[in-house]
C-alpha cells in the first residue's frame, strides 16, 4: 500500500475518532438553570437562553430547579411553550427541602418532560390572580369566571400531553387545591422524588421522554457531567429591580432627586442621580402589573410637594401630598401579595419626606414671621447717634447716611444714641436710647 495512502487513512481513522470523543463528551454532559423568585419576563429570557445554549450543545437533558410562589400569567406562558417545544428533554425540578411551585409554577411543572420534586416541598394553588385594569376586585363575575375556564383549560392541556393528572390538575386551577410530594407522587402529578440533584440523575437514567414531535428520546444521565448554568450579570441585576420594593424605592429616589434639582438648580448630584433612578424605575415598571391610578396619584404627591415650596400654603398641599403617596404606593401594583410594596418601606419613605417638608414648612413659617431685612423696613429698630439736636424735630446719623428725624418725647441733644421706632416716608421717628 502506497505511503500517502496509509497516511490518509491513519488521518481519517483521527478524524472519526475525535468526532466520536466530541460526540460522547456532548452527550454526558446535562445543564442546569436556578429559578429561584417571582416568574417575570427577566426569568423568561433565562430559561430561553438555558433551553438554547443545552440545544446548541446537545446536553442530554436541562433541568430547571426551581422554586417560586408564582408570577406572571403571561411569562408563565412564555416558559410554557419553551418547554414544550424544546429540542432537548427538559426536567424541571421543585428544589430544595422547603421549596414549592405554587400558581404560575405548577403549569411550569406540568409542562416539563420530567416533573420531580425534593422530599418537604409542595405544590398547587394556581387559580388565577387578575392583573386586569381594574385588579382582583374590580372583575366581575362573568370575567372571572372566563379567566378560570381559560387556565382550567390550558394547565389540563398540559397535563394530558405529558400523561399527568388532569383532574387534579384542574383542581389546582379552581379550587387552590395543594399537595405534597409524596400526594403529588401518588397522584401523578409528578415523576419521581429525588433528595437532591445527583439522586435525581440517577434516577433520570433509562428513562423514557416523548418529545413534541412523538419521538422517543432514551435518557442516559450515568456518568454525566452537571453543567450549571447561572445568571449573568446583567440579568442578575435586571430581575432583581423587577422586585415591586426595588421598583417603588428607584421610583421615590428619581423623584427625590429631581424635586432637589429643581429646588437647588446646580447641584448636579442629586438630577444625575433622579435621571438614572427614572429610568430603570421605568424599566422595572413595564416588568410588573402596574395600576396606573397608583402611578398618577404618586406623581399628584410629588407634583403637590413642588407646590408647597412655591406656594407655601403652612402644610396643607404636603398633607395632601403625604394623603396621595399612601394610597397610590398601596394600590401601585396589582396581582395580588406577590407583587404588592412592603408596608415598612411605605411607612420608611413616607415618613423620611415628612420630615423633610415640615422642616421646609419650619423655614417658611420662620421666614414670613422675620422682619424684612432690606430696604427701610430694617431701620426699625436700629441704634442712630444725633447730629442735630432733637426738639422735637432735628437730624441723626445711621450707616452713613442723614436722616430728619423726629423725637417722641422731649429733647435729644447732638451725640446721644437713639432707637427708630417708625419709618415715615424721608423721616424717622425715634425715643432717646437709655
Amino acid at each position: 500500500m502506497p505511503k500517502f495512502i496509509r497516511i490518509l487513512l491513519l488521518l481519517c481513522l483521527l478524524i472519526t475518532a475525535s468526532i466520536a470523543i466530541e460526540a460522547e463528551a456532548a452527550s454526558s454532559r446535562i445543564d442546569v438553570l436556578h429559578v429561584k423568585g417571582v416568574i417575570n419576563p427577566v426569568l423568561v429570557d433565562y430559561i430561553e437562553r438555558g433551553i438554547e445554549q443545552a440545544e446548541e450543545d446537545r446536553a442530554i437533558a436541562l433541568i430547571i430547579q426551581m422554586d417560586t410562589p408564582g408570577g406572571l400569567d403571561t411569562s408563565m406562558r412564555d416558559i410554557v411553550k419553551d418547554i414544550v417545544n424544546a429540542r432537548v428533554p427538559v426536567v424541571v425540578y421543585v428544589s430544595p427541602s422547603g421549596a414549592r411551585a405554587a400558581s404560575a409554577g405548577v403549569f411550569i411543572t406540568m409542562a416539563a418532560h420530567v416533573a420531580a420534586m425534593a422530599p418537604n416541598t409542595a405544590i398547587g394553588a394556581a387559580h388565577p390572580v387578575s392583573i386586569g385594569a381594574e385588579g382582583e376586585e374590580g372583575m366581575s363575575e362573568t370575567m372571572e369566571e372566563k379567566v378560570v375556564n381559560d387556565a382550567a383549560a390550558y394547565i389540563r392541556s398540559i397535563a394530558e400531553a405529558q400523561g399527568r393528572n388532569m383532574e387534579w390538575a384542574e383542581k389546582a386551577v379552581r379550587e387552590s387545591v395543594s399537595a405534597t410530594e409524596q400526594e403529588a407522587l401518588e397522584l401523578n402529578v409528578i415523576d419521581m422524588v429525588a433528595p437532591d440533584l445527583d439522586s435525581l440523575v440517577s434516577q433520570l437514567d433509562g428513562r423514557q421522554v416523548t418529545m413534541l414531535g412523538g419521538n422517543i428520546v432514551t435518557l442516559h444521565t450515568q456518568g454525566a457531567t452537571i453543567n450549571h448554568i447561572k445568571m449573568n450579570t446583567m440579568e442578575d441585576f435586571l430581575y432583581a429591580i423587577t422586585d415591586p420594593n426595588i421598583a417603588f424605592i428607584l421610583l421615590s429616589l428619581a423623584t427625590l432627586g429631581i424635586m432637589a434639582e429643581i429646588f437647588n438648580p446646580g447641584l448636579i448630584f442629586p438630577g444625575v442621580l433622579g435621571a438614572i433612578s427614572g429610568l430603570l424605575a421605568f424599566y422595572s415598571l413595564g416588568m410588573l402589573p402596574v395600576d396606573y391610578a397608583g402611578v398618577l396619584l404618586i406623581v399628584l404627591a410629588f407634583g403637590l410637594f413642588i407646590a408647597e415650596v412655591f406656594t407655601p400654603t403652612f402644610g396643607l398641599f404636603t398633607a395632601g401630598g403625604i394623603t396621595s403617596l399612601v394610597i397610590g404606593s398601596l394600590i401601585l401594583f396589582k396581582g395580588g401579595p406577590l407583587f404588592q410594596i412592603n408596608p415598612w418601606l411605605i411607612a420608611t419613605v413616607v415618613i423620611i419626606i415628612a420630615a423633610l417638608f415640615a422642616f421646609v414648612i419650619n423655614r417658611v413659617i420662620q421666614a414670613h414671621r422675620r422682619q424684612a431685612s432690606t430696604g427701610r423696613e430694617e431701620l426699625v429698630g436700629k441704634t442712630a447717634v444725633v447730629k442735630v439736636a432733637l426738639e422735637p424735630e432735628g437730624t441723626i446719623f445711621f450707616k452713613g447716611e442723614r436722616w430728619t428725624a423726629i423725637s417722641d418725647k422731649g429733647r435729644v441733644e447732638p451725640g446721644e444714641a437713639v432707637i427708630i421706632t417708625k419709618v415715615d416716608g424721608l423721616k424717622l421717628y425715634v425715643i432717646k436710647k437709655e
